[in-house]
């Protein structure tokens, strides 16, 4: 983990003192609907699915019950993975969810069908290596999907200096997540722009005072609404690839 990482890292292991409620994710934001909507066009039934920086288990949650995959998670925050992991037993849900650097991770290479991250690579200086491991847990002709948040667009003008201080904003463009890939890996590439307008990434903060909550619920249902992507409101930037076989 560098610098970016342990400021992260400070500020969820506070998060997860407060634990969220024990039960599955719902799509009533534009940015939960997304994350679904990504992640279903990825995952089928059987399939053995690792989520990288899974706490505190929301998404890898609603995998696991609505998508029928195996699914496995990693996590640097022992705090997330206690949380993720009892939302896991109070759902009736399994999963091997690993307290663990991933670098230093027990999951064997060529383990996984599908090898997801939400916002995780942006918080190394060099994310590349992370990216190659992305590649390395894939079984042959798996697929990885990574995400990261746009705040190289319009959206960075919005977040405060802490918020940009703990990102890698030069890897927020398709063209810089394509040039991460390990080409010895990776076969097929995408990369693009995605999803639609929300204000949930870091960009609503303590300026905003006590209308923030206001600014966040208008700017969900802003986005429920959206009938189609829109480049400039994409508040996602997403790179999927699969491995050589």
């Amino acid at each position: 983990m560098n610098f970016q990482d342990k400021a992260g890292m400070e500020h969820w292991d506070d998060t997860w003192g407060q634990a969220p409620r024990m039960r599955l994710p719902r799509a009533y934001t534009s940015s939960i609907r997304d994350k679904m909507s990504l992640l279903r066009s990825a995952v089928r039934p059987g399939m053995k699915y690792l989520e990288i920086g899974c706490a505190p288990g929301k998404m890898l949650s609603w995998v696991a019950a609505v998508l029928a995959a195996e699914v496995s998670g990693i996590d640097y925050s022992e705090p997330g993975v206690r949380v993720a992991r009892k939302l896991f037993g109070e759902l009736g849900l399994r999963a091997d969810i690993r307290n663990e650097d991933v670098f230093a991770t027990t999951f064997a290479d060529a383990s996984f069908d599908v090898v997801h991250s939400g916002g995780v690579i942006e918080h190394f200086e060099d994310p590349a290596p992370l990216v190659r491991l992305h590649a390395r847990l894939l079984k042959p002709g798996g697929l990885a999907v990574i995400t990261v948040p746009n705040l190289a667009g319009w959206y960075g003008r919005l977040a405060s200096h802490e918020t940009l201080a703990i990102h890698n904003l030069n890897i927020m463009t398709p063209e810089a997540l394509r040039a991460l890939v390990p080409e010895d890996l990776a076969g097929t590439i995408e990369a693009f722009r995605s999803g639609r307008f929300t204000l949930a990434m870091g960009t609503i903060d303590a300026r905003w005072g006590r209308f923030s909550q206001f600014l966040q619920v208008g700017s969900d249902l802003a986005g429920l609404a959206q009938p189609f992507h829109i480049e400039a409101l994409c508040p996602t930037v997403v790179l999927k690839f699969r491995r050589k076989h």
